[in-house]
């Protein structure tokens, strides 16, 4: 029996299979590479000594979604697929209601059909908007703020839905905080395809040269000091939680929701100074107006997940700035495309 995880040569997906493969399970990956690389997953089994049976396919294409079914006794699934990019996501919000919404629904579909109820989904602390008020625990409201939030939100009232029409669900909602960091080996890591969305991959970009400066999206928020504040991850912390909610589905039914952060918030200036010590590079910086929708603080309470799950972030700040800046050095282009036969693509 096998685990399938979607969007699987993906950042957070190639650090989930590694810890798969590591806790003992089989792994089917799925990805249609439009945002990731084959390459992680083909360093993933040389890391760990084993093989991923991979398949390029996309979740909106319902006959190759079949094939993998029919092909493989899956018996659990990890959602990660999905276009993730706030600002494109408002600027294409047809592209992100059809890619995620209904790409999760042909993958539920499907799931039905072949008697799966196992299910890890990825969210995101994007559904909560503007919290009032910090630590945010998994009760507060939710009222995402722009179209891919606005989709992760939609999926999670799926969901719950199907627990409550059909008792054999047993359903995890994992809601990130902000990944960052690289496995401790520099093999596998964070490696967006243009320009990075993101902070940490960012001040990577600069301290090795690719690009001048950070822009530092408002100094005027109600924080130590103006700069926004975030609850930073290292990504294999994460990918264990992943490990962990899907033990969990295998000893009790209904959806279960958890924060997965370390309750720790830093500013934008802060995250630069680690950076700054963990490289040993300069990162020159330029304040900019604030962006739109940009909040001033969020940081999780993560207890729930301790209590339920027995995981908690162990990784430092400092750890997931040298991990990062360890997969940089180590991988100035990201990584680079390599001709070689896959297990089993379509």
């Amino acid at each position: 029996m096998a685990v399938l995880v979607t969007g699987g040569a993906g950042y957070i997906g190639s650090h989930t299979c590694l810890e798969l493969l590591e806790a003992g399970y089989e792994i089917v990956a799925l990805d249609n590479l439009m945002n990731s690389n084959y390459e992680a997953l083909r360093r993933v089994e040389r890391l760990t000594g084993k093989t991923i049976k991979f398949y390029q396919v996309d979740l909106l294409d319902r006959d190759a979604l079949e094939v993998i079914f029919q092909e493989n006794p899956i018996e659990a699934a990890i959602h990660l697929a999905g276009l993730k990019a706030v600002g494109e996501s408002v600027m294409m919000p047809l592209f992100y209601y059809h890619n995620n919404i209904t790409g999760t629904l042909l993958l539920f579909e499907m799931l039905k059909k072949y008697g799966v109820s196992k299910l890890v989904f990825s969210s995101s602390a994007t559904v909560y908007g503007r919290p009032q008020t910090v630590p945010v625990t998994e009760n507060f409201p939710l009222q995402a703020t722009n179209p891919y939030g606005m989709t992760k939100l939609m999926i999670e009232q799926i969901l719950q839905d199907l627990t409550t029409a059909e008792d054999a669900w047993s359903i995890a909602i994992l809601r990130y905080f902000n990944p960052i960091g690289a496995h401790e080996s520099g093999m596998i890591g964070e490696d967006p395809k243009g320009m990075p969305n993101n902070l940490l991959p960012f001040l990577s970009k600069v301290a090795i040269g690719y690009y001048p400066q950070l822009q530092v999206y408002g100094n005027d928020f109600l924080t130590s000091d103006g700069t926004g504040v975030r609850d930073y991850i290292h990504v294999v912390d994460l990918a264990k939680g992943h490990v962990r909610a899907l033990q969990k589905l295998y000893t009790c039914n209904g959806a279960h929701i958890y924060n997965l952060g370390t309750g720790q918030g830093y500013s934008v200036l802060e995250m630069v100074r680690a950076f700054e010590m963990a490289s040993g590079k300069k990162i020159p910086y330029t304040i900019a107006p604030r962006r739109p929708g940009d909040i001033g603080e969020c940081y999780a309470d993560p207890s729930k997940s301790w209590e339920d799950l027995q995981w908690k972030a162990e990784k430092t700040i400092m750890e997931m700035c040298r991990d990062a800046w360890n997969w940089q050095t180590k991988n100035p282009e990201g990584y680079r495309t390599e001709t070689r036969e896959v297990t089993a693509i379509i």
